[in-house]
């Protein structure tokens, strides 16, 4: 398929509409079949792939690092490291993660052998795209509301990382810079210390956006505009909720919620019934509830990418197949109206 591409931020990297995700690879899925879906998604023009140094999820000591290991043997036996376009994650603190790295943190030390693990692990002597997975400080990220400002507790400054993430820049081990799960202060402050001490300048962010979730659009959403830092936009299935396959309180053996009760943000009710009316919009229409789901994310000026993810080749084709439907005036102003809780507008 003719895959759409887009600038990352104001580099002359392009990348495709649709990212490939790889967080289930060495947990639900082997590396047989993570290999199978790099060479689907390439061949229908994806060029972009999103990993992590703590994936696969759920993390856990026994099995960190195995997903960048599985692209890792892809590349090398493929040798086709000029065809993609490889962004990893750097871990932050958080006393569940302490197995790696000894307690990861966004320091020079930290960081520097963060890289030099991940590119031994992915076969490679570079990363185009490297992110920090969360922020270093207290602040809210993975779903939390409420926030409470928290002194003294701002952990390493963003000053003091950008400028080690600039030394790996100029290492050549990295060529752009990334941010996830970051708040609309945090990408300001990382833009002003690029500005102010001429370290290199974010490109992107990556955080949750989907139908169920659009907090981005918030504040993050102009920024990403005016500041050329588009989004990469991950959980836009909200955890395969509006695939529809959990209608009901259904938990399809093998499904991710049916594996892990850990990812419950959207089995409130309110997502439940905003879920229910999606994807009665989208079989109205005769669309599948992902690829509309996906469609939406698709169209929106602000995201750069979509990542999606998927635990088998049949999923992997639905989802990639998103990039080329156009959504019609009348499901985007239906999609407006549930997520207003409003009654559909008349046709």
């Amino acid at each position: 398929m003719d895959m759409p591409k887009r600038p990352l931020g104001k580099t002359d990297l392009e990348v495709s509409l649709i990212c490939l995700g790889t967080m289930t690879w060495g947990e639900q899925n082997t590396e047989t079949e993570a290999h199978e879906q790099l060479d689907y998604a390439l061949s229908q023009g994806v060029n972009f792939i999103d990993t992590a140094e703590m994936y696969p999820v759920p993390p856990q000591a026994p099995t960190q690092g195995r997903t960048e290991s599985y692209i890792g043997s892809w590349l090398a036996a493929r040798k086709n490291r000029d065809q993609v376009i490889l962004a990893t994650k750097a871990a932050g603190p958080g006393d569940w993660i302490k197995y790696l790295r000894g307690g990861p943190r966004f320091s020079k030390e930290s960081l520097t052998q963060a890289i030099e693990l991940s590119l031994k692990r992915l076969k490679t002597d570079y990363i185009d795209l490297y992110q920090l997975h969360w922020p270093e400080r207290v602040t809210n990220f993975f779903g939390k509301l409420g926030y409470v400002h928290v002194a003294g507790k701002d952990g390493i400054p963003i000053a003091e990382t950008l400028a080690a993430l600039g030394d790996l820049v100029q290492a050549g081990k990295i060529r752009q810079i990334g941010l996830s799960n970051e708040t609309p202060w945090g990408l300001m402050q990382f833009l002003r210390a690029s500005e102010n001490a001429n370290l290199p300048r974010v490109v992107s962010i990556q955080n949750p956006y989907s139908l169920l979730n659009r907090t981005f659009e918030i504040g993050l959403a102009e920024m990403a505009i005016r500041e050329q830092v588009g989004l990469l936009a991950y959980s836009p299935l909200a955890f395969g909720m509006l695939t529809g396959k959990y209608a009901g309180g259904a938990r399809p053996e093998g499904a991710r919620l049916t594996l892990y009760k850990r990812f419950s943000r959207y089995t409130n009710p309110q997502a439940e019934s905003a879920t229910d009316r999606y994807v009665a919009l989208a079989k109205e229409h005769g669309l599948e509830p992902a690829q509309m789901a996906l469609a939406y994310i698709n169209s929106r000026d602000f995201v750069t990418s979509n990542i999606i993810g998927a635990t088998t080749i049949e999923q992997l084709r639905t989802n990639i197949a998103s990039a080329a439907i156009t959504l019609s005036k009348e499901i985007l102003a239906a999609i407006e109206s549930i997520h207003a809780g409003q009654p559909n507008p008349a046709p």
